[in-house]
């Protein structure tokens, strides 16, 4: 037998290397097959061939009886994989995936936000000016809570003095662009969402960016960018939920002239003297309290996008993080405002 199967993997290498289709050198093993069997049926016992093909005439017969089993099997269910119809995954039913209802549980049980507020959120578009420090908070629990489509623009990178306070962030992206590596976080924290990251300052350019999102946030550090924010929501009628903070202090509102609210500039007309308003880089920040400031802005966030409880429209809210006092003071439009008061701005519908 070992004669026959070293002549079977001649025969088969050969038909290998002069490109045989495997068909036709299963066939020369047939008839290899069909030659020994031949040889054994007729040869008497003794003979020199007979005995080096070694087993008797049943053997052979049954291993070939065997071997055309497995051919029909193998046919059988080629033949059967080829009549099978592709089964396409079933359609998701409903809005949410079973994975996200039970992410999203803890909102849909609250009465004012259910079902249709968890929609009303997936199906949001938010965009967030700045990923420092009140953008950290703010990105983060607008992801956790199920914001369909969150934009990020930033033009800086992380530096380690960040990681004090900017909690997104962590100590292996040092030197990663901060819209992409609060991208990274965020996916890792819900991979349903979409992150759209923006590496560039919000400037005259990014104005036009406004009008693709239902809601912006702005936790930006510098009067520039604030005035020009407030200015792209009121062109866009876009409302902005904005912050600040300093030190031990922090100030929340949010501003909806499309809805008769004061914006920004009504509220600060001008921007302080130089010097003023020492920035976080100079004056010093405590860590938790743009924590606190950017975890308000995401619940405030997410109150606009569901209609839950009443909004900050026209109530500045000061908080006092040294004494634990928060405070809230009543602002109003301006008339005379140059940005929503007058005929200065034209606002996109």
């Amino acid at each position: 037998m070992s004669y026959f199967l070293i002549i079977a993997a001649v025969l088969w290498g050969i038909g290998r290397l002069t490109g045989a289709p495997k068909r036709a050198r299963w066939a020369m093993i047939g008839v290899l097959y069909l030659a020994v069997l031949v040889a054994v049926a007729a040869l008497p016992e003794g003979h020199a061939l007979r005995a080096s093909l070694g087993g008797s005439l049943g053997e052979w017969l049954l291993i070939g009886v065997a071997a055309l089993i497995v051919l029909v099997y193998r046919a059988g269910l080629a033949r059967l994989r080829r009549k099978a119809k592709v089964v396409e995954p079933p359609a998701q039913e409903g809005t949410f995936r079973p994975a996200e209802l039970d992410r999203y549980m803890r909102h849909i049980l609250l009465r004012e936000i259910g079902g249709p507020g968890q929609k009303k959120l997936k199906d949001a578009k938010v965009l967030v000016i700045g990923a420092g420090g009140l953008g950290a908070p703010v990105l983060q629990y607008l992801a956790a809570s199920g914001v369909g489509a969150i934009g990020v623009i930033d033009p800086d990178v992380v530096e380690s003095s960040n990681l004090q306070r900017q909690v997104i962030h962590t100590d292996d992206r040092i030197g990663v662009p901060k819209v992409f590596s609060a991208a990274e976080a965020m996916k890792a924290q819900n991979p349903f969402i979409e992150v759209r990251p923006y590496h560039r300052a919000f400037d005259e350019s990014s104005m036009d960016l406004v009008a693709d999102y239902d809601l912006v946030l702005d936790g930006t550090d510098n009067f520039d960018t604030r005035y020009l924010a407030n200015r792209a929501c009121v062109i866009h009628g876009k409302p902005l939920v904005a912050a600040a903070i300093t030190q031990w202090e922090g100030q929340i509102s949010t501003y909806k002239s499309h809805e008769n609210g004061p914006c920004y500039q009504c509220v600060f007309p001008e921007r302080p003297a130089e010097g003023m308003v020492p920035s976080c880089a100079e004056a010093g920040v405590a860590a938790p309290l743009p924590g606190i400031l950017g975890t308000m802005m995401a619940m405030e966030a997410v109150k606009e996008i569901t209609g839950a409880g009443q909004g900050l429209k026209g109530r500045l809210v000061i908080h006092d993080a040294l004494y634990a006092e928060t405070r809230s003071i009543t602002v109003k439009k301006r008339p005379d405002c140059p940005i929503c008061g007058g005929e200065s701005v034209n606002r996109k519908t």
